[in-house]
């Protein structure tokens, strides 16, 4: 199972980037789990200094910006 997580503080970029990251899950036919971390601590400790961002089973795939549901199966695949 992929673990999936948003991090950011809940802005309507974080929500776009977990609508794209659940319709690439999905469409990839994923067995997985979103997660969405907006304590701030959290987020530096992923070493992520810009939001949204994107984490896959712990690696930081995208900071700072919304990248499409076709971008993201890229990621996942």
């Amino acid at each position: 199972m992929k673990k999936i997580q948003i991090l950011g503080t809940g802005c309507p970029k974080c929500k776009k980037l977990a609508a794209n990251a659940e319709a690439a899950a999905q469409a990839l036919g994923l067995e997985y789990e979103i997660e969405k971390v907006t304590d701030i601590n959290e987020i530096m400790k992923a070493g992520v200094m810009m939001t949204p961002a994107l984490v896959v089973d712990g690696d930081v795939k995208s900071a700072g910006k919304v990248p499409s549901a076709d971008d993201i199966k890229k990621l996942l695949g």
